[in-house]
């Protein structure tokens, strides 16, 4: 019982924290695609995982009680994502140890920013006017991403735990059955030998 309110938690912040990536990230995927430039891997990464990961969350909380007779696959595709977090976190570490008070980036950084680096800056793109922001925000989904690794792994254990409870329970219950249809053929048996033996006990004829 606990298992599933602590998997359902923990689901819940997952849903709660991957919803802000999803909007600061879509923020810079709109810039890029309205600058008809390709979004680099940094960013689309994160937010594709993402966007997959809270459509996994909604459908395995709404149909919980599915979940919890499949608890073993959704803890296999939980370590799924949990391992796309670590390589999306992976491609953003650079923002890591940013100073976003007074962020400039290396050169390749600044290049790949596009419409928010060098590219519109050049184009005298508005997003390129607060560099300090764009660091805040990517930073911000560094941190909320390595935060979904640890949620994800701990719903990964949780539904493996619900899966071994239910076996548990399985296993108990098949005992118990079998326990039960043994001993109703064991007085049957014995009802009907008694029955056998009083019925050839002698008849004296007085």
């Amino acid at each position: 019982m606990f298992g599933s309110v602590f998997f359902i938690f923990n689901r819940l912040v997952e849903i709660v924290f991957l919803i802000p990536i999803i909007g600061i990230l879509a923020y810079f995927v709109d810039g890029y695609l309205k600058a008809n430039m390709l979004t680099p891997a940094y960013i689309l990464v994160l937010f594709i995982v993402s966007v997959l990961a809270i459509f996994w969350c909604l459908d395995t909380l709404i149909r919980f009680s599915t979940t919890k007779r499949s608890a073993i696959f959704v803890c296999f595709v939980d370590l799924l994502f949990f391992g796309a977090f670590i390589a999306a976190v992976y491609q953003l570490r650079f923002i890591a140890n940013a100073d976003c008070g007074h962020w400039e980036g290396n050169a390749s950084i600044w290049v790949s920013l596009g419409p928010f680096g060098q590219y519109g800056s050049r184009t005298d793109n508005p997003l390129s006017y607060h560099l300090n922001k764009t660091c805040a925000m990517l930073k911000t989904s560094f941190a909320l991403g390595i935060m979904e690794v640890i949620f994800f792994s701990w719903t990964a254990f949780w539904a493996l735990f619900i899966h071994t409870r239910s076996r548990e329970v399985v296993v108990k219950e098949t005992h118990v059955r079998r326990r039960s249809h043994s001993s109703r053929r064991g007085h049957s048996s014995g009802s009907h030998h008694r029955h056998r033996s009083s019925s050839r006990r002698p008849a004296y004829v007085v």
